[in-house]
């Protein structure tokens, strides 16, 4: 019985990322470590979301034809992003490890009033060449740490100002990387066993189930609304796993 729930409980919370990335383009890994976090542990939370997160980023990063042009462009944040992943998983794997539900609790809350705030920044291409790997490297930390690879990587890549196709693709490139990187720290830390695996290979399916329906909903209501509710309700997440820690 206890398993059943369990099993369903992932379901659900991959059915309802996907949902939401299907909808706006990412939320993916935020929603499910976010839902997760409140159950599990953020290490095993970010165990389960690898080969889902995986999957989905690289169909998003193939939907056009410029993945090439980005890779060149973003490589410096790439590397920064990989090299940060690596020392932030020993926080999630070491002593500090209790912490990591109150990180994640904090950063969920960050991300959801940033967005929901949505001040539009720019940045010159003089500055794009130092700011991209300290950016790169404060998501990497904050992916090893939480599991959650949005911060500052989203409000970052939204300020170079780059085409809505581009745009996606270069979000999902971004998030290919952090997930592989999170993939081989969390392996390198005996975190990622093989049963979780198996676990994360089902989430596929309600994720990708997830994203068609998120499609759909996207082509019919209004994505401003959605978008709102969407941070909101991170926003609430966040202050609950944030109060759990702390109570």
């Amino acid at each position: 019985m206890a398993l059943t729930l369990y099993t369903l409980l992932i379901g659900a919370t991959f059915l309802t990322a996907g949902t939401v990335k299907g909808a706006i383009g990412l939320g993916l890994p935020t929603v499910a470590m976010g839902m997760l976090g409140v159950v599990m542990p953020p290490a095993q939370a970010a165990a389960l979301l690898i080969i889902p997160s995986l999957v989905t980023n690289i169909w998003q990063l193939f939907s056009g034809p410029h993945w090439a042009r980005l890779c060149r462009r973003l490589w410096p944040m790439l590397l920064a992003v990989c090299l940060g992943t690596w020392y932030g998983t020993g926080v999630m794997a070491g002593p500090m490890a209790g912490w990591t539900s109150l990180m994640l609790g904090i950063l969920l809350m960050v991300y959801a009033l940033v967005s929901l705030v949505n001040r539009q920044a720019r940045v010159s291409a003089a500055a794009e060449k130092w700011l991209g790997p300290l950016a790169g490297l404060v998501t990497g930390l904050m992916t090893g740490a939480t599991g959650v690879f949005v911060i500052p990587a989203v409000p970052w890549l939204n300020a170079l100002a780059l085409e809505r196709d581009d745009l996606i693709q270069a979000l999902g490139l971004s998030f290919t990387v952090s997930t592989l990187a999170l993939a081989a720290s969390l392996a390198w830390h005996d975190l990622l066993t093989f049963s979780a695996l198996g676990l994360s290979l089902l989430a596929v399916i309600p994720a990708l189930a997830g994203m068609f329906f998120g499609g759909y909903l996207r082509a019919r209501l209004s994505h401003r609304v959605f978008r709102r509710c969407f941070f909101l309700g991170l926003l609430g997440l966040g202050m609950e796993i944030t109060w759990q820690h702390l109570a």
